[in-house]
């Protein structure tokens, strides 16, 4: 991964940042070396250059929530004609070596991965306050095991890297086996959750910063991943036993001026006001109300019409479940900031509600201030449910996942009482996909279930004839293959 290395490694010299108006509001360090590593602040400013990354289109603000469009729950709309030809492409299943979102997303987490080891090779060393240097490397473990998690269920075997790059290294790393992949990301999570403190200890511009409780639940995702059901099931209740609680209304998770909150387990941060432009990674804007705004409307800043439910999503909603007003928009729905919605704004009829904010609270285009959630506790919930289920313990799997369709206003416990195994599994793999929709895991999900034998049913079902075995992993990218002749190509492509 010639890109991982090369390209990062200039980026260092200028992003790097110190804390100002938050941790991940930035200045940057004129020297990023090793030796030039030797107090508090820079320990600090190296792990906020860290999470930089996930902030990017590359990632959380574009590339990971169009996965949903991958996984048939949307379809990228937009202007039509090339607007997103390459998410379209990888929706229908008709992907190339030269698709841009596949090297959008093998090229993303690079420089957070190179800035972790950073982290992880000097801060060690540094003679600083204790709590401070336990933070900052179990930030680092996190944020590490987070970037390769994406790249391993993405690709497969990718390059493995944990040593900072310098001029004259080997910028030409082969593959590495998956199965070493997850072992470095089980005990990174494992080192920070030892590392880590609790959310309650985060306080003023610190908080957002990964947590125990935010290990504790990637650990459990990672685990599901594995179909190591007992170790998901004990790191999920370890988040439960942090204090993790769901939000009263299921708005709350999405709310810009309601970030962070008790069911929230990592958020990517943003405070808006921006200067910089659409795709510039020092963007400080969160996208996704402007991708997804009815397009030709005045519901919110930009409106590009992005990521439309398609019908056969929006028809899998239970008869009286909350979530459904709550994430999508469709004719006769209740009004957005006093506006109707019109089917005719969409090609499908439909667009996403969950993440807009009105232009009364971010009036133009790059003021967004909301957050990207990454992780929350009613993902935790159905982790524990299928693990639970997974394990044969079916009537033990009732009580978390009722409790999340609780809160969608599925209140009567006989829906779920009583089901066979086989007939769990379907409740929360379709409880799953409402609860957590458009936030970037069905396509994760899909993968992961009986060996992908789950995504290829579901997208045929669908019409997606061209998606065959090859597909659930995404090709590596040609540029990188020319780049780098120790890069071997997936299966099928």
């Amino acid at each position: 991964m010639r890109t991982l290395n090369i390209i990062a490694l200039f980026g260092f010299l200028s992003l790097l940042f110190t804390a100002c108006e938050g941790y991940l509001d930035k200045s940057p360090l004129e020297d990023v070396s090793s030796a030039s590593i030797s107090t508090e602040s820079d320990a600090i400013a190296v792990v906020n250059g860290a999470y930089q990354p996930l902030q990017w289109p590359k990632l959380y603000n574009m590339r990971v929530w169009t996965l949903d469009i991958a996984a048939g729950n949307s379809v990228t709309g937009g202007g039509g004609g090339t607007d997103g030809a390459e998410t379209t492409d990888l929706a229908n299943f008709v992907t190339a070596t030269d698709n841009a979102a596949a090297l959008d997303i093998w090229r993303g987490p690079s420089p957070g991965i190179l800035r972790c080891n950073l982290a992880l090779k000097t801060i060690p060393g540094l003679d600083i306050d204790q709590d401070i240097k336990d933070r900052c490397i179990g930030e680092a473990k996190f944020l590490r095991g987070l970037y390769y998690f994406i790249l391993v269920r993405l690709f497969g075997d990718v390059p493995l890297i944990t040593e900072p790059q310098n001029p004259g290294d080997d910028l030409q790393p082969a593959r590495t086996a998956k199965e070493e992949v997850y072992a470095l990301i089980v005990q990174d999570l494992k080192d920070a959750i030892e590392l880590l403190p609790v959310r309650e200890d985060y306080e003023g511009s610190d908080i957002g910063r990964a947590s125990k409780g935010s290990a504790c639940g990637l650990l459990a995702k990672v685990y599901l991943t594995l179909e190591n059901y007992t170790e998901a099931e004990h790191w999920c209740k370890e988040v439960t036993a942090l204090g993790y609680t769901l939000n009263p209304d299921y708005s709350d998770n999405f709310d810009p001026d309601n970030k962070n909150t008790e069911e929230s387990l990592f958020e990517i941060q943003y405070y808006g006001h921006t200067s910089a432009g659409f795709w510039d990674n020092d963007n400080q804007s969160c996208w996704l109300s402007t991708y997804m705004g009815p397009r030709n409307s005045s519901f919110v800043a930009g409106a590009y019409g992005w990521n439309q439910p398609t019908e056969e999503f929006v028809r899998s909603y239970e008869a009286g479940d909350l979530r459904k007003d709550k994430t999508i928009l469709y004719q006769g729905c209740p009004p957005f900031a006093g506006l109707k919605y019109l089917a005719s704004y969409s090609n499908t009829g439909y667009n996403i509600r969950k993440f807009l904010v009105p232009k009364s609270i971010s009036e133009d285009y790059n003021t967004n201030y909301a957050n990207v959630t990454v992780l929350r506790y009613a993902d935790v919930l159905l982790m524990e449910a299928e693990a639970l289920n997974e394990q044969g313990k079916t009537a033990e799997a009732e009580t978390p996942l009722y409790e999340v369709r609780k809160r969608a206003g599925l209140t009567n416990r006989d829906d779920i009482a009583g089901l066979t195994k086989a007939e769990m599994k379907d409740k929360i793999i379709h409880e799953r996909r409402i609860e957590l929709a458009f936030e970037g895991h069905r396509w994760f999900d899909m993968i992961r279930i009986d060996d992908g034998a789950y995504a290829l049913n579901f997208l045929h079902s669908i019409n997606k004839v061209n998606a065959a075995q090859k597909h659930l992993l995404f090709p590596i990218p040609q540029r990188e293959i020319d780049a780098n002749p120790n890069l071997v190509q997936n299966p099928g492509y």
